[in-house]
């Protein structure tokens, strides 16, 4: 493999240059659908079991009580947090979705950016440019390697979130070109994450790794600690260590034409973003046959979803999150696909588990990641047959604003129904205008 030099310095460059009057106004609201989305999930997930595992763990080690955490009253030292809001964002399965690369952008960028504005003051427009950014650099990195990469089993949201939270974190620290280059090299070598801890707590582990080691990334740098000069595309750099043949035109062509946020999906289940396709079809018959038996299921579906979701025995809510079996039995028998459906409880629902065993899953390279058809017999004999050719909530048939916003209030509900979400969405909606946008934790921290 050959040596390409100033790979990464070319895109270091374009990353420094970039200001917040160069992001056209339709890519700035965007960003901040993507901060509605993520305080939804994070609300949601910040009080989970595993994210209440891992702050005892961490709370052990931490070194003092510099900054707030999303949705808790506790506080904990910069890179925790960062860790905590991005691993809470990500645990149930429910964050925004790059479908391309299927890197969930949000998480561990917003993650690493929320837990540095608690230690210094950081304006909405600066936040929402450094959020484009990182968005921009994870999803280019790993479109030059997609699909080999996540196909070969790594956890595209972690080994690429790395390089997002370490973009965003660089571009409020104000770091110039070579700095950045500095943070991408220590960014790369701490990029981590595998496949098989998917339907498990540890899959969120990565997640929150990457925000918390891309936010630590630009701090080192800021301090002058140097990296290599080709992270990327050096003869021992991170595609070549990867074995990838990377499209390395990905990188930086068409810089501030094509933004990346534009393409995110924002999922309305919390489950693999491959499965919603065929939620949508189980959904929209069930709704016109409240009454009808179930006999038999078959559905079909881009490759991805028999890799990543053909797993008709599972015994946990995190597992059923990465099952077409249970999410497709679940929302035939509940008329609904909300957290409650991918719970531990659910899953052992002796009904679901029957109906589970009745889900034929079958590959079919006519279909996109977002769409699926599904065939339904009922115990009658009739045969119903449906398609989605764009899921709800991909860039295709998007989530509205307002739907969006109903998804954090229901998240806010479940997580304290005395909670009054109004000022949060509210802020959201104008951050840009605010000169701190810490009072967006602070708007959260209910005990």
């Amino acid at each position: 493999m050959l040596h390409k030099p100033a790979v990464t310095e070319s895109l270091a460059r374009h990353i420094a240059a970039t200001r917040w009057d160069d992001i056209p106004s339709r890519v700035r609201h965007q960003a901040k659908r993507s901060l509605v989305n993520f305080f939804a999930v994070t609300l949601a997930g910040c009080r989970s079991r595993p994210i209440e595992t891992a702050l005892r763990s961490l709370s052990e080690f931490s070194g003092g009580r510099q900054v707030a955490m999303i949705g808790r009253a506790e506080r904990i030292d910069a890179l925790s947090a960062a860790f905590l809001n991005a691993a809470g964002a990500n645990v149930d399965d429910f964050c925004d979705t790059h479908t391309a690369t299927v890197i969930h952008p949000t998480a561990p960028v917003a993650g690493a950016l929320f837990s540095y504005a608690g230690l210094q003051q950081v304006s909405g427009s600066d936040l929402l440019l450094a959020l484009v950014l990182g968005n921009e650099v994870e999803a280019r990195i790993g479109l030059a390697i997609s699909p080999s990469h996540y196909n070969r089993g790594w956890h595209i949201t972690s080994t690429c979130g790395v390089f997002g939270a370490a973009t965003a974190s660089g571009k409020l620290l104000g770091l110039d070109e070579r700095q950045m280059v500095w943070a991408l090299g220590i960014a790369a070598t701490q990029s981590a994450g595998l496949c098989e801890c998917l339907g498990t707590p540890a899959k969120s582990v990565s997640v929150g790794n990457a925000a918390r080691n891309g936010l630590w990334s630009a701090l080192l740098a800021e301090k002058g600690f140097d990296g290599p000069a080709e992270p990327l595309a050096g003869v021992q750099g991170f595609y070549h260590a990867l074995n990838e043949e990377a499209d390395l035109s990905y990188l930086t062509d068409g810089w501030g034409e094509n933004w990346a946020i534009m393409a995110t999906c924002y999922k309305p289940y919390p489950c693999g973003f491959v499965i919603h396709p065929v939620l949508d079809c189980g959904l929209d018959w069930r709704r016109d046959h409240p009454t009808a038996e179930v006999a038999r299921v078959v559905v079909r579906g881009n490759p991805l979803l028999s890799i990543r979701a053909d797993r008709p025995d599972v015994s946990t809510g995190r597992e059923a999150q990465v099952s077409v079996q249970h999410a497709v039995a679940a929302a035939l028998l509940k008329g609904q696909a909300g957290l409650d459906q991918f719970s531990d409880a659910c899953v052992r629902d002796p009904e679901v588990l029957k109906l589970r065993s009745k889900v034929e899953v079958v590959r079919d390279e006519r279909f996109s990641t977002v769409a699926a058809a599904v065939e339904i017999t009922t115990s009658d004999g009739q045969t119903f047959k449906l398609e989605q050719s764009a899921a709800r909530g991909s860039d295709a048939n998007p989530l509205s604003d307002s739907d969006l916003e109903q998804k954090l209030r229901a998240a806010a509900s479940l997580w304290d129904p005395r909670y009054d979400v109004a000022p949060l969405i509210d802020t959201i909606w104008n951050v840009e205008t605010s000169a701190d946008v810490s009072r967006l934790v602070s708007l959260t921290a209910v005990g």
